[in-house]
Order: C-alpha cells, then structure tokens, then sequence
C-alpha cells in the first residue's frame, strides 16, 4: 500500500455522503447501522475517562444499540467529562479521518478504524458487543484484502462520512424522542438542563460534520484530483 492515495473527485465525493445520509436518516436501515454508531459512543467514554484518570471497568453494547462504560471511581470533573464526551465521539473519531483524507491518507482511515476496534474488543464485557465488534473488524478486513484500492478509498469516504453523520443524527433522535441518560446524569451531577447539553452536543456535532466536509472536499493536495480506477 502507498502512503498516501489521491483524493476522489468533489462529486463522489458529494454521491457517497448523500448515500451515506440516506442511510443514516432512514427508519429502515438506522436500527442496524446505529450499532457502529455506539462503539464509537462508548468508546469515546473509555478514551476521555482514561485520560482523565479514571479506570475503565468495561464496556457493555447490547442488542438495541445501546451501551455503557464503567469508570471507576464514578464522580468528579473527570467522570463529567467522560460523560459529556460520549454523544461527541463520533464526530471526533470522524474528524481524525477526515483529517487523515485531507493529507491523503485515505486507506489508512480503514487500518486506524480496526485499531480502535481491537482495543474496543479487550475492554468488552459479555454483551451483544462480542459478536458487533468482531463484525465490524472482519467486514474492514475483508474490505482491505479482497478489494481494489477504490473500493478501499470509497469504503474510508463512507466510514467518515458516517460518523460525522450519525453522530448528529443520534443527538437530534435522543434530543426530539427518547431522551438520554447521559444527559440524566449530567443533570443531576451539575443541576444544567438537559437541553442544555443537548444544544452544545448538537452544536459540536454540526460543527464537526462542516469541519470534516471541508477537509475531505478540499483536501491539502488539490493538483491530484482524482484516485486511480
């Protein structure tokens, strides 16, 4: 693999998001693809209480596309932090892809994504997680060894667009529907609304697809236009 790979044209690039919201947005497949949208969620909990001191005892992701993370001990600045880190983690992990595209490291967005993924594995506990998480590495795998290097570059376009997406698709759905519990405890631990931290989540959320868009649409390499068939 080269170290870097040239960029897809503006308009494919356009195409693979709009199919990518589509995906996002509709009722029938949200449901299936909101389980990748939890590992980035929890897993985001686990980097952000880690660094913030905390010992992460686990990671739980069930059969509804739901979680949780254990941090211990379970209260401080650096617990609240971890908290309100959740809802943002697929907007970060989408911008550090993004990131990656704009420099041309654009099949190295697959490789990272495993990574991530086998560290989520080790902190798992017994859950519906054991069998999504594998899932998700062996469709990559199989992405990275048994297709051509287009297939590879649209597949790191759509994994990207698809964190930035759904991580503001899933703010806006707990935020209209069925509330959060994050937002619960946050709440209780601080006495801010939970509109409160609905809005600057939807805020960083939006922020971060507008960010990641440009980046990927106008990436530092211009004069290369478009990557070989």
């Amino acid at each position: 693999m080269q170290a870097t790979q040239a960029p897809l044209p503006g308009s494919e690039i356009v195409l693979i998001g709009l199919i990518t919201s589509a995906v996002v947005i509709a009722q029938a497949t949200w449901p299936l693809v909101q389980h990748f949208e939890v590992m980035a969620h929890e897993g985001m909990h686990a980097v952000v209480g880690s660094f913030a001191g905390r010992t992460v005892t686990g990671i739980e992701l069930d059969d509804k596309a739901g979680g949780g993370t254990g941090l211990v001990p379970d209260s401080g600045p650096g617990f609240l932090l971890a908290g309100f880190a959740g809802y943002l983690g697929p907007s970060a992990f989408g911008l550090l892809a993004a990131r990656m595209i704009e420099f041309g490291h654009i099949i190295a967005v697959l490789w990272v994504t495993v990574l991530f993924l086998a560290l989520l594995l080790i902190k798992l506990k017994p859950s519906f997680g054991r069998f999504t998480v594998p899932l998700a590495g062996i469709l990559i795998a199989l992405v990275l060894t048994h297709t051509s290097q287009i297939v590879e570059i649209r597949a790191a376009y759509a994994i990207t667009w698809f964190l930035l997406l759904s991580a503001v698709r899933i703010v806006w759905y707990r935020a209209t529907v069925t509330g959060a519990e994050d937002a619960n405890i946050l709440k209780g631990r601080t006495s801010v609304p939970k509109v409160a931290w609905f809005a600057l989540w939807l805020c960083g959320t939006l922020t971060a697809l507008v960010i990641g868009a440009h980046w990927m649409l106008f990436p530092v390499h211009p004069a290369v236009h478009a990557a070989p068939r």
